[in-house]
């Protein structure tokens, strides 16, 4: 498994490491610390796209 860097994830996720930062300290999304480090996994983020995704209705 290849875990994401913080910059990695961000632009993933399409946003700032900055709101990425304040997600995880939230605790609305998942990360890994790994000493100092933190790095998240490609598949929590799908996860947490996939949860936000809003259908469109006609």
């Amino acid at each position: 498994m290849a875990l994401l860097t913080l910059s990695e994830a961000a632009t993933r996720l399409g946003t700032t490491e900055r709101h990425l930062r304040d997600l995880w300290s939230r605790r609305e999304i998942p990360a890994i610390k790994i000493g100092r480090l933190i790095r998240f996994d490609p598949a929590d983020l799908d996860k947490y796209i996939e949860s936000h995704r809003i259908e469109a209705t006609r």
